[in-house]
Parts: structure tokens; sequence; C-alpha cells
């Protein structure tokens, strides 16, 4: 903590390092068995969609490539995010995970539109499927393996706060369904036919792939939205910030007030500033005592918070900027006014 007249930032305390290295440590781990768990996929699809015909099947093939490649973003970013603030980046690096689910989100409509377009290219002119059954194979692997990955994923990704992991995570979540939507199609085409002998079900195949590009377009679009509002420096949720004004007003009457309010978002840090108003007698070490008080609060929800608070002398003088948030009634700031005026 940084202390300078009545200026208080608080940028990392003692044990926050420990924590990050910690973080960082498991974060880089799982999104290394993400980029293992893709590969393997990836190469396991892309043999049987080739031998059986399947343009679903290599759907899928290239949506676990998108996956990862994703995984290798989300790798880079999450070991890059954890570098400590230096000169030419004094905030530190956390926005390279923002920067990450946004390229990962744009790579998922690229996928999306590739997967359309073959589609449509099977669906005019038609294509008869070879041993489907391998197809439903990779499929219900795919699915059971994603399921794994992608839960262990959004563990780590809520616990260490992380946009990359979190979006990795959602790749192979949707990857989970898709791969159910095309083993469903695969299913169709294989027993459709012997209980129907002469019908075609092929078009199945197409359809299918077209219903995984849909399905993955509405992911994108949600990750998008995400990651690009830290970038742009967006404030907090508005129930983050209901809840560090809660704490604020919960030093009332020693706190009579606040203004000022920032909020933002980097990687998993969160930086907030604001003033607060108190007694213009207040001493600097008890207003420091104040500001600590309030640092500990916020971070008992969001542990890797970094504070910048401006203690302000309060004379009962309300002014347009603090009379939003002033914690005082009426009756209080009249004989507080009344207190300084007499002097």
């Amino acid at each position: 903590m940084q202390k300078t007249g009545n200026m208080v930032q608080n940028k990392n305390a003692n044990s926050i390092p420990l924590i990050n290295q910690f973080s960082s440590y498991e974060k880089a781990s799982i999104a290394l068995l993400s980029v293992v768990s893709n590969s393997l996929l990836v190469a396991l699809k892309v043999i049987v969609g080739v031998s059986i015909g399947s343009v679903s099947v290599l759907s899928e093939a290239i949506h676990s490539g998108v996956d990862l490649l994703a995984a290798f973003i989300a790798l880079l970013a999450v070991r890059a995010s954890s570098k400590p603030a230096d000169k030419a980046h004094p905030f530190g690096h956390g926005k390279f995970e923002n920067l990450s689910g946004t390229i990962e989100a744009l790579l998922i409509f690229f996928a999306a539109a590739w997967i359309i377009y073959e589609a449509i290219k099977r669906l005019i002119h038609p294509a008869q499927l070879d041993y489907p059954e391998w197809g439903i194979l990779v499929m219900l692997v795919s699915s059971a393996a994603n399921i794994l990955v992608s839960r262990r994923l959004f563990k780590v990704a809520k616990r260490t706060d992380s946009v990359a992991l979190e979006a990795d995570a959602w790749h192979l979540r949707t990857d989970v369904y898709t791969s159910a939507g095309v083993m469903a199609g695969l299913f169709l085409i294989t027993f459709g036919e012997k209980i129907f002998p002469g019908k075609h079900f092929h078009w199945i195949d197409p359809v299918a792939a077209m219903a995984v590009a849909l399905l993955i377009i509405k992911t994108a679009y949600d990750l998008t939205i995400k990651s690009t509002r830290d970038l742009l420096d967006e404030c907090l949720p508005a129930e983050e910030e209901a809840l560090i004004r809660q704490h604020i007003s919960e030093l009332s009457p020693i706190v009579r007030g606040f203004h000022r309010l920032k909020t933002r978002k980097s990687g998993n840090s969160r930086y907030v500033e604001f003033d607060i108003l108190v007694d213009a007698e207040m001493t600097v070490e008890k207003s420091h005592q104040i500001t600590d008080k309030l640092i500990l609060l916020i971070r008992e929800h969001y542990p890797n918070t970094i504070l910048t608070i401006h203690t302000e002398p309060c004379r009962g003088d309300c002014v347009p900027a603090c009379s939003d948030d002033c914690l005082l009634d009426s009756k209080e700031r009249l004989i507080i006014n009344k207190h300084y005026n007499s002097k």
C-alpha cells in the first residue's frame, strides 16, 4: 500500500502476489490440458470425417481446430497476463486475457461461416456416407472428453476470474452440444435407412452441420460482448458497484459521504477509485485506518482489487458532486455546517 498525503493507493497487499502465483500456475496447467485434449480430438475427427465422407464430422473437426487454436491463445494469454506491472505497463498485463477472449470469439464466427458454406455445398451435391457408425463413436468420445475438460476449465476460470479460460471453457461446452447433435444426425442416417429401406437420409448430415454453425454463432456473440467490454474500460457490473457502495455506507457516520466512484476491470484485476468525505478535523492516521478497513471489506468479495481512495474534509456544505452519495441527513448536515461556520 502506498500512502501520500490524504491519498491512499493500494496496489497489492503482501498476500496478493502469492495468490497470483498460484492462480497463474493453475491457469497455465488447465490451459495446457485443453490444448492436449483438443489436439487429440482434432486428429481423430479429421481421420474419421475424411474416411466416412461426413461433412458434419469434418465441421466438428474444424470446430475443434478452432478450439485448439483458442486453447493456445488462452495458454499464451494467461502466461502473459500473469506478468507483474512494469514501467511500460503500470497497470499490469491483465488485458491480454480480454484481448484473447475477443480473438477467440472472432475465430468461432469464422469457423461457423466455413461450416455453413461446406454444408450448403453438400446439400446441393449429396454424397453417401461410408460407415457412419465410426462417426457416432468419435462424437461420443468427443462429447465425453469435452464435458470433463470444460467442467475443470469453468471451475478454474471462476476461481481465478480468468476471461481467457472462461472463453476456452465455453468453446468446449459448445463442442459438447454440437458433437451430440452431429451424433444424433449420424444415428438417424444409420438406422433410418435400415428401418426404411430405399429412403435416403444423407441430407441430415449437412443440416446437422449447419445447426452446429448456428449454435456456435450465438456463443461467439456472447463472448465478443463480454471480452470487449473490459477492453473498452467499461465499469464493473451494477451488482459489483452496488456492493462497493454498500461497504462504504456501512462506515457511516464516520464516513459522511463519497463521490467520483470509478471502476474498471483488466483481466482478473478490478480497479476501483473513489473519494470519501470525513470530519475535517480528523487526523491523517485515522483517515488511513478508515481506508484500510474499506480495502479489507471490498477485498473480502473481490480479492484481486486495486483501490485508490482519496480522503476529503466534510464541513456539511454539500456540493453537487457529493450530494448524490451523501450519508448524512439534512439535520446532521445543518449541525456540522453550523459548527464550522461558527469558528
